[in-house]
C-alpha cells in the first residue's frame, strides 16, 4: 500500500494537465507549480508582477491549507520569473507571506511560463512531527 495521496482544493486553480495540485507522502507535501490564475475563472490575474505574485502565493497557501499546513511549513521554494529585473519586487511581496526562518529557495529566470504568466512558484512542505 502506498502512502502517497493527492491533494486537491477548489480554492486554488485546477490542474491544467496530468498532475496533482500537490502530493503528500508521509509528512512531506510536494507542491506543484502555481501560476497566477484566479481559481474561480481560471484566468490570469492582473498584468503586473505584483498582482501576479500575490495570486501565486494565495494559490500556494490554499493548497498548503488543504494539506493541513501553511506557507510557514514550506522548507524549499522555487520561483520562476520571466524577467529577473522583477526579483526585488517578488522578494518584497514574499516577505508579506513568509517569515523567518525563510524556506530555502531558488529563483530561476525562464523564457516563458504557462498562459503568459510572469511568475510561478512550487515547493516542498513538511507538516507534523
Amino acid at each position: 500500500m502506498s502512502n502517497k495521496a493527492a491533494i486537491k482544493t477548489e480554492s486554488a486553480p485546477a490542474a491544467i494537465g496530468p498532475y496533482s495540485q500537490a502530493i503528500k507522502a508521509g509528512n512531506t507535501v510536494y507542491l506543484s507549480g502555481q501560476i497566477p490564475l484566479d481559481p474561480q475563472t481560471m484566468e490570469l490575474v492582473g498584468g503586473d508582477i505584483e498582482a501576479q505574485t500575490h495570486q501565486v502565493f494565495k494559490n500556494l497557501s490554499a493548497v498548503c491549507e488543504e494539506a493541513a499546513g501553511s506557507l510557514s511549513d514550506i522548507v524549499k521554494l522555487n520561483l520562476y520569473l520571466t524577467d529577473l529585473d522583477n526579483f526585488a519586487k517578488v522578494n518584497a511581496i514574499m516577505q508579506e507571506y513568509f517569515s523567518e526562518p525563510y524556506p530555502a529557495r531558488a529563483a530561476i529566470g525562464v523564457r516563458a511560463l504557462p498562459k503568459g504568466s510572469q511568475v510561478e512558484a512550487e515547493g516542498v512542505m513538511v507538516i507534523g512531527d
